[in-house]
């Protein structure tokens, strides 16, 4: 705790560092020098990085921060670092990076799914120029690929990247977490189980969560069809738990989420999951990824048509109407990206009807009501949404995933403009 306020109290001082050599250069009094450009790209880069980066957080703890002295106006700070990126300075390429990383990376995982391709495809263009096998503006053109479901394109700059550069081994991990993703959007699990495998074996990131991706893998092949390398997904999934690992004291959540889903496979006859990469595909949103291409999502409805089969065959269990839950929230985005959104509404609704029967996944409601409520906006049925939102907001606490929740509720509800702290009534 010591250390912790002690890192924070630091954090505080180079802010207001930030602050005040921004007051200096703003002043009559600032003589500008041969370096000066330097010094305002640095400064650019710095009250930039936190403007954005605080204004990602739920406003309870946006409160506190601008209490102690930060302040985390996104506008400004885009605008600053956007100011940054263009300018020759030192700082420009650092500004760039961490726009390219808000735009292709925080968009999607703590916002609501849309990205910002064109602004990240414009700041690639003049570094791709100047750099064409610079391995780091390959993965982000691969990453902007992948936003807009260019997912073998995607595929390509990836792999290029990881061939551009042998020194920089974790940068390699990177690309493979990538390639694991573009091809379990494929479908083609055996590829994604590669890089699954690559990544449990070489990057020390979360051996947790690799192991658990492996065996989800594995367990949407076929029974009879052979598992590579001869690996079992029971076994896979019970060692799970064995690689947790603690960050400052905290498991991360996705690490908590893996060995929660895990827990199941430890009975002497484990009850399957049923369709676990797509559940983790929701969890970073993946099926925004795959909006702009109908063939991608068709697949993703087979498959969770053919596990909704598989449930409605097998016999009544504990994990039934989770597992069915599961099952319809997975659906209703599907049918949301086809354009189906009465349908969709009625996935997400059959999910929220059954929140007294859920025993385990209790993360499924909270979600399924901001995807409800994502499509509300698409309807323009803002009212409707806030309520919702606000409902998910305050109603539900101690769920997987919260805080990546809690992220998106206060994303949806910038988007509306709508008052994070204004009071709804947040019974339907």
């Amino acid at each position: 705790m010591v250390s912790f306020i002690k890192g924070g109290i630091k954090v505080r001082n180079s802010y207001l560092i930030y602050k005040e050599l921004h007051s200096l250069i703003k002043s009559h009094s600032c003589v500008e020098g041969p370096s000066h450009v330097h010094l305002e790209g640095g400064i650019s880069f710095g009250i930039g990085a936190f403007n954005l980066t605080l204004s990602l957080f739920p406003p309870r703890i946006l409160k506190v921060l601008e209490f102690a002295g930060f302040s985390g106006d996104k506008e400004y700070g885009l605008s600053l670092l956007r100011d940054g990126a263009t300018g020759m300075n030192l700082r420009s390429m650092l500004c760039a990076l961490l726009l390219l990383c808000y735009y292709t990376f925080l968009t999607f995982i703590l916002g609501t799914g849309e990205g910002e391709v064109n602004e990240a495809e414009s700041l690639l263009k003049p570094f791709r120029l100047r750099y064409p096998r610079g391995a780091i503006f390959l993965f982000f053109a691969g990453r902007t690929e992948e936003i807009k479901g260019n997912i073998d394109e995607a595929v390509t700059l990836f792999e290029d990247g990881c061939k551009a550069q042998q020194a920089w081994k974790q940068f390699h991990h990177m690309c493979y977490w990538e390639l694991m993703w573009c091809f379990t959007y494929k479908r083609a699990w055996k590829m994604a189980y590669f890089y699954a495998d690559l990544l449990s074996q070489e990057s020390r990131w979360s051996k947790a969560m690799y192991v658990y991706m492996k065996a989800a893998y594995l367990s949407m092949l076929p029974n009879d069809e052979a598992r590579p390398f001869g690996e079992d997904e029971v076994e896979l999934f019970r060692k799970v738990p064995t690689f947790k690992q603690k960050i400052a004291g905290k498991s991360p959540p996705t690490e908590k989420f893996a060995i929660r889903k895990a827990r199941r496979y430890k009975a002497p006859r484990p009850i399957k999951l049923p369709v676990p990469v797509l559940e983790m595909m929701y969890m970073w949103n993946g099926f925004s990824m795959i909006s702009k291409r109908p063939e991608l999502t068709e697949g993703m409805m087979q498959t969770l048509g053919e596990a909704e089969r598989t449930l409605l065959e097998s016999p009544e269990n504990e994990y039934s109407v989770d597992d069915r839950c599961v099952i319809h929230l997975l659906k209703g985005l599907c049918l949301k990206n086809q354009g189906a959104l009465e349908a969709a509404e009625g996935c997400f609704i059959k999910v929220l009807s059954s929140e007294k029967k859920i025993k385990f996944d209790h993360y499924l409601v909270p979600n399924s009501l901001v995807e409800l409520s994502l499509l509300y906006i698409d309807q323009g049925r803002r009212e409707e949404a806030i309520k919702l939102l606000h409902k998910a907001k305050q109603n539900y606490k101690e769920y997987s995933m919260e805080s990546r929740t809690q992220f998106r509720i206060h994303a949806a509800l910038a988007k509306l403009k709508a008052d994070p702290g204004e009071e709804e009534d947040t019974h339907l």
